[in-house]
């Protein structure tokens, strides 16, 4: 058994740190569970009260390679007794480049890219359409219901869910307009792919037409999974027609990777399985296996457009993020890793679809490789979500054992982020504690 447990959880000594954190830290910052971590290895997670904890959240995905590899703790101990900090703006070193080269080489894309490195998702996020204003010299941009794109003000404007994300933050950015996702579990009357795919595009279609002129549009952004908004993978019909339209339209196609890269669906990045190739890319969270780093990867001529200085920052490209980020790209190398991922994606699968079988409560089951989640509702038939059902399956199976995290729109989503180097055990013990958890709830 990987789960051992010496205390109710949360335990004595996270009790007592949780009111230390509410006397001194901002209320803002969110916690899913009451738990505080002392370590973690692998794909468990060790609190400070001795208690250990099969981690199915990944730090919202970026542990992709699992906590503290013994590759990335070297790369990152030997950076760090060279060199810390000198700032790319200043002082350039070679592990910004090597980055930059493998990102060049790993994206979708046959022709020449270029790579800008920045601190997080949203900054990634910020940058790319920066870089598509300047190439396209056009205002608007497009995005869809249910995205998140991040917390910075252009992310943020970006971002669909208003609670708790854009709540009391306006006014918002302008010159940002949102189309539909095709999210077949809740299109209306229908849910075959093919059919929402056609509906959903003639609907972007009218928006850019009708209310923006695809003369004005810069660019448009699109999670190829949404992320934040609730593990639904978009068709692939509907992303060839979004990406012929960009093409014929002069519009930028931006790929948000940043919860979907590294291995997450089961592929480098989402975009190669679902056909279409994006004029820019960002990428974030597993990039870099748990130190901050994020780029912006993209056609070089595109790249290119801001004037030297326009684009940059202090932080971004930290050598020391760099060296971990060329240790995950070494443990994805020779492919094992991405099969591993792939098999992980067909247990799941399998179990989840056997839980919709056994559990009203279960309306959608959903994902891409091993980026999978549930869909809770109260009603099978009215589709109605069950957000309060959700927030007791999370607080279950963290009682029990095992982190998972929600997600949605409608705050009714279960979604799984498993370590890739989680052992079968493991993942078999994670998910007899939510088979609990879900029985607990019938």
């Amino acid at each position: 058994m990987a789960i051992s447990l010496k205390t109710s959880l949360p335990g004595p000594n996270s009790l007592a740190l949780m009111k230390e954190r509410k006397s001194q830290v901002a209320r803002g910052p969110f916690h899913t569970t009451p738990i505080f971590a002392s370590s973690a290895r692998g794909a468990l997670v060790h609190d400070v009260d001795g208690n250990t904890l099969i981690d199915l959240a990944c730090g919202i995905g970026v542990t992709n390679v699992g906590h503290a590899p013994d590759t990335l703790v070297q790369a990152i101990q030997l950076q760090a007794s060279q060199m810390l900090h000198t700032s790319f703006n200043v002082l350039p070193y070679r592990q910004y480049i090597e980055v930059a080269t493998a990102l060049n080489q790993s994206t979708p894309g046959s022709f020449p890219k270029k790579t800008l490195l920045v601190n997080s998702g949203a900054e990634a996020v910020e940058n790319a359409v920066k870089i598509a204003r300047a190439f396209t010299k056009r205002p608007s941009l497009i995005c869809f219901e249910h995205g998140y794109h991040g917390r910075t003000y252009m992310a943020m404007t970006l971002t669909s869910k208003v609670k708790p994300y854009r709540q009391d933050f306006g006014p918002f950015n302008s010159e940002v307009y949102r189309a539909p996702f095709p999210y077949a579990y809740r299109w209306p009357n229908t849910s075959d792919p093919e059919r929402v795919s056609r509906e959903c595009f003639h609907r972007f279609e009218e928006i850019v037409n009708h209310q923006v002129g695809a003369a004005n549009t810069a660019a448009v952004i699109i999670e190829p999974v949404l992320g934040e908004g609730g593990f639904v993978p978009a068709p692939k019909t509907f992303m060839t027609l979004l990406r012929e339209y960009c093409t014929a339209h002069g519009i930028v196609l931006i790929a948000d990777e940043i919860q979907t890269g590294f291995g997450r669906t089961g592929t480098l990045f989402a975009c190669e399985q679902l056909d279409i190739t994006p004029d820019l890319i960002t990428s974030a969270k597993g990039l870099a296996g748990g130190l901050p780093l994020a780029a912006v990867t993209g056609r070089a001529e595109m790249m290119d457009a801001p004037m030297e200085g326009g684009i940059g920052g202090t932080y971004g490209g930290n050598p020391v993020a760099c060296a971990s980020a060329l240790a995950v790209f070494q443990m994805f190398q020779d492919g094992t890793l991405l099969l591993r991922a792939r098999e992980l994606g067909k247990r799941i699968e399998t179990r989840l679809d056997q839980w919709k079988s056994q559990f009203p409560i279960i309306g959608d089951v959903r994902g891409l490789g091993p980026m999978r989640a549930l869909e809770l509702v109260k009603d099978r038939t009215t589709q109605e979500p069950d957000r309060d059902s959700t927030a007791a399956l999370i607080q279950y199976c963290y009682k029990n054992g095992v982190v998972i995290l929600s997600a949605g729109t409608y705050g009714n989503v279960v979604r799984l982020l498993v370590p890739l180097v989680i052992q079968d055990a493991e993942l078999n013990e994670a998910l007899n504690v939510i088979e609990a958890g879900l029985s607990s709830l019938s």
